[in-house]
């Protein structure tokens, strides 16, 4: 019975601590994200990407396409910036947790990822798909943009809770799946993503 009830008061010790480290990542990210219009300009991009994939007449959806360059090449911008300041940070507040224990980063940092080459790797693949190097079709533009841009979201969701948080988020908020939209995004972007994530030190 003691032996139960030890495990329930760790159990509940874990939970808390979890949290506060939660907080910290999350009133971090919320403070460095403050002076730009990143999720506001993600939710109008995405909203009128779903327009215009909609839309039968193909001149109203080029119109409507046409309509966010200003939208894109401000998000890709700011999130240049974002990318910038965030490499800043020492390294214990930028890591993110593969594992949701309190404390692991200070064990051993190959349970952790660095938030700041994240957000790098998503900066430049932002910046790839609105420069549209490769001269994708506009659907096929659009869905690459909106790759980019979920699998962004969900490190940032990743980075303040945990990777099933942020699937779930993201399946919920966007009806795609972690695999989905990694597959959508370029293939640049997927292999230096995986290896920030998978990196072992």
């Amino acid at each position: 019975m003691e032996f139960i009830s030890l495990l329930f008061i760790s159990a509940i010790g874990i939970h808390w601590l979890n949290l506060q480290g939660q907080r910290k990542r999350t009133a971090l990210l919320a403070e460095q994200l403050r002076p730009f219009q990143i999720e506001k300009l993600m939710s109008q991009l995405t909203t009128s990407y779903m327009r215009a994939l909609g839309e039968s007449d193909p001149e109203r959806q080029q119109h409507i396409f046409q309509l966010q360059e200003q939208a894109e090449q401000q998000l890709a911008a700011d999130f240049q910036l974002l990318a910038r300041e965030f490499a800043q940070l020492p390294a214990p507040v930028s890591r993110g947790l593969k594992l949701a224990l309190p404390f692991i980063d200070q064990l051993s940092p190959k349970v952790c990822f660095d938030m700041r080459r994240l957000l790098e790797v998503h900066a430049k693949g932002i910046e790839r798909a609105v420069d549209n190097r490769e001269g994708l079709p506009n659907k096929a533009r659009s869905f690459r943009m909106m790759g980019e841009m979920f699998l962004m979201q969900h490190s940032c969701h990743w980075f303040c809770r945990s990777k099933t948080i942020a699937s779930a988020r993201m399946l919920a908020q966007h009806q795609t799946r972690y695999e989905q939209a990694l597959d959508a995004v370029s293939p640049e972007t997927r292999q230096a993503y995986l290896a920030v994530v998978q990196a072992t030190s």
